[in-house]
């Protein structure tokens, strides 16, 4: 461990409320973004460079975070995305036999700004009671005012478009080129164990940038399409919906995962809103409608479909609902190849309980 006197370091909400904390290492600075907390007592490395969490600060509820180090495997994008990361307890120890470094050091090669010390606790309880906002955390202690002006000016998540800032600027394969089937994939912040999870299952995928249009993925020829998950507002992504529309129009499979899902929800007329609080945990409890089962999901987003508008679509069947909250988790178009869910299968926090989503892809392409 680095024995040295911690910096004093803050968090400040968007409502003027502060928390106190110190700088993990000797990084210093500041750093803005919407504040959101995820349950998950393990996964943190893929959790902090999940392409979904763009521009957010991240409150960790576990109480130890960077006990078990990073592993080079362990990533879902080729960087960290989150804005900034807020802990308990920070370990600058760590003991696994495959980790390759210090989540210290991890952070320090990505420029991320963390603070430890603060009483996550209390921070949670107080976003769940007041709702996610904008916050900003900082080592600028005597600087409060300086920073409430700043943050006065960060946007809101509410109508942001972020998509353009995670997705890929070229399209790229993933897969053995070989494989029985094609599958052409809208990057809108894709996680790389989702395309791990469809390569497995004999797919050969081209991945396309988020403002692709429908002929740029028809051009590789796919059997089925797929949208991804990402960060920010999928209202803002007309792009997006106008492929998922013409998917739609040419009932070709389509399956979509967190915001693309949001993407089909949009694209059948159906609209999205923020949340109070958003879903962000590898515990959710869903239900799958049409088997009666119930599926431990981990679950990543601050906005939902509208249920009452999906209920009220003639072309829309609700196939999963989140348990603790009846909010929509997963869409079927009745008379389409085009099913989509909220969460993430490919994380298997179950561990198994949703793979099979997969397998109906693979096989509503099969039927195509």
């Amino acid at each position: 461990m680095k024995y040295q006197k911690k910096q004093d370091a803050v968090v400040l909400l968007a409502d003027g409320t502060i928390f106190y904390g110190k700088a993990v290492g000797n990084k210093q600075g500041t750093a803005f973004g919407e504040v959101c907390f995820n349950t998950g007592m393990t996964g943190y490395q893929e959790i902090f460079t999940d392409p979904s969490y763009f521009g957010q600060l991240m409150v960790a509820t576990n109480a130890h975070i960077g006990n078990y180090g990073t592993n080079a495997d362990e990533v879902e994008s080729d960087s960290i995305k989150i804005a900034g990361l807020i802990v308990k307890n920070f370990s600058y120890d760590y003991s696994r036999a495959a980790a390759d470094e210090s989540l210290e050091d991890f952070l320090d090669k990505n420029n991320l700004l963390a603070i430890s010390d603060v009483d996550t606790r209390a921070l949670v309880s107080y976003i769940r009671e007041n709702g996610a906002m904008n916050a900003v955390i900082s080592t600028e202690v005597d600087n409060i005012e300086g920073l409430k002006k700043q943050l006065a000016d960060v946007p809101s998540m509410e109508g942001l478009e972020l998509a353009s800032k995670v997705s890929t600027k070229e399209p790229y394969y993933f897969g053995d080129e070989n494989a029985t089937y094609k599958v052409s994939a809208l990057d809108i912040g894709i996680k790389k164990n989702i395309l791990r999870n469809i390569a497995q299952r004999d797919v050969y995928i081209k991945v396309f940038p988020y403002d692709s249009k429908f002929e740029d993925l028809e051009a590789f020829n796919p059997d089925g399409y797929f949208l991804s998950n990402g960060p920010g507002d999928p209202e803002p992504l007309v792009e997006a919906q106008a492929v998922a529309k013409e998917i739609i129009k040419r009932d070709l499979p389509l399956f979509g995962i967190c915001l693309g899902h949001q993407v089909i929800a949009i694209a059948n007329g159906v609209s999205t809103y923020k949340m109070h609080n958003g879903h962000r945990g590898i515990n959710h409890p869903v239900k799958n409608l049409k088997t009666g089962k119930g599926e431990i999901t981990s679950q990543n987003h601050g906005f939902a479909v509208n249920r009452e508008e999906a209920e009220a679509n003639g072309d829309l069947e609700i196939t999963h609902v989140h348990l603790n909250d009846d909010t929509v988790a997963g869409l079927a178009m009745k008379n389409k190849n085009v099913f989509s869910v909220q969460y993430h299968p490919e994380a298997s926090p179950g561990p198994h309980d949703s793979s099979y989503l997969f397998d109906q892809f693979v096989e509503n392409i099969k039927k195509k």
